[in-house]
């Protein structure tokens, strides 16, 4: 059960570490996200949390059958509870991103569709 703990967080470490990275404030446009990239976080954030919760204790990480196993399944752990602290700090902001490129979009669809109306009426009026 270890190994496959072990293999499940480095799993969703990974992915964490890269959506951290998508994710930064540095980022002014937030068109490149997609709800597949959600929704791929999601389903590890899901699977590693059950895994969490099935090891009986944050301190069972340390004891097991090999002692190497363990202590990576421990660094492991305490990796993936340093990524959802950053993970909760970033994501008010990515919120706030990508409410204002949503209302970007908002805005250049309303021009076009503007842009589409005025280029009808002109035609009839030719």
């Amino acid at each position: 059960m270890a190994d496959d703990a072990l293999t499940i967080l480095r799993r969703a470490n990974r992915k964490l570490q890269s959506a951290l990275a998508q994710f930064r404030p540095g980022q002014t446009r937030c068109s490149a996200i997609t709800a597949h990239d959600f929704s791929g976080l999601l389903s590890e954030l899901l699977l590693a949390g059950e895994c969490m919760r099935t090891q009986a204790e944050p301190a069972s990480f340390n004891r097991g059958p090999n002692p190497e196993e363990a202590a990576a399944l421990a660094r492991e752990a305490h990796a993936y509870r340093q990524n959802l602290t950053a993970l909760k700090h970033v994501l008010p902001g990515l919120h706030g991103r990508l409410l204002a490129e949503k209302s970007r979009l908002q805005h250049a669809q309303d021009h076009i569709a503007a842009a589409t109306a005025w280029a009808r009426a002109s035609r009839k009026t030719l």
